[in-house]
């Protein structure tokens, strides 16, 4: 899996960047199938977001969160990834199940 993480208005820290990388390989547990994750960090004014595009075979999934501090917002943000690939790993059984 290859995570890219990049910054809008804002450097990205070698402590974020493993921050990051940490919370993406949680993700791995549900779905070994993600190829590329890419994060995009942001702040604007009081605004502080995180948005991610993960690839995986199949499709792509996106999810983005908004929080106070960019921590919290990366935990959403992973959180409602994680859902979504349970979902679609959930589609995937389905779809063999019945073929």
């Amino acid at each position: 899996m290859q995570i890219n993480v990049s910054g809008h208005h804002l450097d990205i820290t070698q402590a974020l960047k493993n921050y990051v990388e940490t919370k993406a390989e949680r993700l791995e547990r549900h779905f070994d199938r993600i190829t590329n994750v890419n994060v995009i960090l942001s702040v604007e004014k009081q605004r502080q977001k995180a948005e991610s595009t993960i690839r995986i075979r199949g499709g792509e999934v996106y999810a983005d969160a908004q929080a106070d501090d960019l921590y919290a917002a990366i935990d959403l943000m992973v959180d409602k990834l994680d859902r979504q690939l349970i979902k679609q790993k959930e589609k995937s059984k389905d779809r063999k199940q019945r073929g």
